[in-house]
């Protein structure tokens, strides 16, 4: 056996370009097109009162996603790897920077969110059949179990499942978004006349509002991990990020389009759960059966999507170091990184089990995430001018309107980060604990390894 070479079926086999763009194309939608469409409008709507204006902010979170996917095509073409923004902020910045992006991910970000997608997957199949008082944990936790096997049984299997899910999300959703302006039920109340609100006022309000739009459609920078597995990537990248950026924002704006029609602005804001309030609205009691299947369905898409994303960037952690090993390990039978997959199946499972008895998952997620996630993602905006400064690499495809594009995205995610800062206030410690922690990891790291030379 030649130098590393791997044993058939074991672990040192590298990713393969198995993902065809439709199966990319999936998996995109599978990860944007998910839960938040049918809770955040509720709180989108909290502190705004013009339609038009609302309308224009989701319209606005399409543009933004499509700058961002520009900036990650030329990444992602230039520099195809399965570890996606680890890979790409370690090249700019370093192994460090690398380093801590990819604790924070398997920690808290990529755990947290199947966790809280779980939780949302339980809460509606326990109405569609009750279990019992830990009905929705038990669901929560067959969900993560479940697809974290489907996704050990291989890539070409992930993908067909994903594709299926999709085909029936996109389907579904767009059926209840034309309901809307079909069944034309009774006029809804009249929005409440704007009121003189001070420019702060309304600032506050619009960030507010685009931290819960931008959520909705968060996972669009999952694309980055499917480079290495993506057939022709150079090419295929641009396509599937343009084609998922018309789709996913043709699909939320009908939704809020339609939400707003039969339910009025007033309606929307004081929902706790607008899609189900929608479909009550439209077709009665069924209606709330009919949206709680529909949302299990998106649960599940969007589940199986960040498992198979989210096991990637733990692959490629451990790939380059030590400490990590275990999980740099690629199964070349199940065409994946399996170890990876099992160890975050077993870290969600565990936040599923704290989850049974503290039942604050999305707010809580939200307030400790966010800010890191946006920093992290300003610094892979910066890495495009980095990176291209440099040279190097295959680039098939560059970023449109350089430097005017890249600075865009970055100056997006600044006011994200601000934004989220003066969300969250004392919630987002508890994600810079986090990254603080592996700070702490990265040094003894780095002790071990002069104590190693020195000996």
């Amino acid at each position: 056996m030649k130098q590393g070479e791997a044993p058939a079926g074991t672990g040192d086999a590298g990713p393969k370009a198995l993902l065809r763009p439709r199966d990319a194309l999936a998996l995109m939608v599978g990860m944007v097109v998910g839960i938040g469409v049918f809770k955040s409008p509720s709180l989108v709507a909290l502190k705004l009162d013009d339609p038009m204006l609302i309308m224009g902010l989701w319209a606005l979170g399409a543009v933004f996603m499509l700058i961002g996917l520009l900036c990650y095509a030329e990444l992602a073409a230039t520099w195809p790897d399965a570890g996606g923004e680890y890979h790409f902020l370690t090249r700019a910045f370093g192994p460090a920077v690398g380093f801590l992006f990819a604790w924070g991910r398997i920690t808290v970000v990529q755990t947290g969110a199947i966790a809280m997608v779980a939780f949302v997957l339980g809460d509606y199949a326990q109405r569609l059949l009750d279990l019992g008082s830990f009905g929705s944990s038990i669901y929560a936790a067959l969900g993560v179990v479940g697809l974290t096997a489907l996704n050990i049984a291989g890539t070409r299997v992930t993908a067909g499942a994903q594709n299926t899910l999709a085909a029936v999300l996109v389907s579904v959703t767009v059926v209840v978004g034309v309901l809307g302006f079909v069944l034309t039920p009774e006029a809804a109340p009249a929005a409440a006349p704007a009121p003189a609100a001070v420019p702060a006022s309304l600032m506050s309000g619009l960030g507010f509002a685009m931290i819960f739009i931008m959520l909705t459609y968060g996972g669009w920078n999952e694309a980055a991990y499917l480079s290495a597995e993506l057939v022709d990537v150079r090419h295929n990248m641009l396509r599937v990020a343009v084609i998922a950026t018309l789709l996913i924002g043709a699909i939320y704006l009908l939704l809020n389009g339609a939400y707003l029609a039969v339910l009025g602005v007033d309606g929307v804001r004081g929902s706790s759960a607008v899609g189900a309030d929608y479909m009550g609205r439209l077709l009665g009691p069924g209606g709330a059966v009919a949206v709680s299947a529909l949302i299990c369905v998106a649960a599940l898409t969007t589940l199986n999507a960040t498992i198979f994303t989210g096991a990637r960037s733990g692959y490629a952690l451990g790939r380059d170091f030590a400490l990590f090993a275990p999980l740099g390990r690629w199964n070349a039978r199940a065409q994946g990184p399996v170890a990876a997959l099992l160890v975050q199946g077993a870290l969600s499972l565990a936040l599923v089990g704290f989850g049974a008895f503290t039942r604050q998952g999305f707010s809580a997620m939200v307030d400790y995430t966010a800010p890191v996630f946006w920093f992290f993602l300003t610094l892979v905006g910066v890495s495009v001018f980095v990176l291209r400064k440099r040279g190097g690499g295959s680039a098939a495809f560059r970023v449109p309107l350089y430097p005017l594009t890249p600075a865009l995205f970055c100056l997006g995610t600044l006011y994200m980060l601000h934004a989220s800062v003066s969300y969250t206030g004392v919630g987002a410690l508890v994600g810079l604990s986090v990254v603080a922690l592996g700070v702490v990891l990265w040094c003894l790291g780095a002790v071990c390894s002069l104590t190693r030379k020195s000996a």
